[in-house]
């Protein structure tokens, strides 16, 4: 493991702890170099999951993305890494569970859309309009007015033309 400060090779582990949901290994390591002191995480290698994108390509379901789409979608809102990073354990788990060996982009957006609308509903409606692809105020609003009009009938969830959430 490489010091992101530095690159040396060589550093120590100075606290380990188990994640929330069990799926993971934190581990807070300190570079024996420059002292710098870094996080990183230990996952279980499960069979290698598939994701059919919008063209039909397919490419390795990779973690990373996941996060960094909901880092940006909860971006200067109160939301800590530790909740985004065990909400992309939930996502990734889900999908590993069904024992399915490809799945849709669409069933992953989908599950981060219903994970981020009980989350966030600033981060719900920024992560929905990249990922719905609004192409104008119009359906930015339509949305807005949506979770709205949801929100004082509580609790009842997103409607059938919004299939959410999971």
């Amino acid at each position: 493991m490489k010091c992101p400060g530095c690159n040396h090779t060589d550093n120590k582990v100075v606290d380990s702890r188990l994640s929330k949901d069990g799926t993971a290994i934190r581990r807070r390591r300190e570079c024996v170099k420059c002292e710098r002191r870094f996080t990183t995480y230990e996952h279980i290698e499960h069979s290698q999951l598939m994701v059919i994108k919008k063209d039909g390509r397919r490419e390795a379901l990779d973690r990373q993305k996941i996060l960094a789409g909901l880092t940006k979608a909860c971006e200067k809102r109160p939301i800590s890494m530790e909740a985004l990073e065990d909400l992309t354990n939930q996502i990734e788990k889900k999908f590993q569970e069904r024992g399915e060996t490809e799945v849709p982009t669409q069933a992953i957006g989908q599950e981060i859309m219903s994970k981020l609308y009980h989350l966030d509903q600033v981060a719900y409606v920024r992560f929905a309009s990249v990922y719905r692809e609004f192409k104008d105020v119009t359906q930015f609003m339509d949305e807005l007015k949506q979770l709205l009009s949801e929100d004082r009938k509580e609790p009842k969830a997103p409607s059938a033309t919004r299939p959410l959430p999971a």
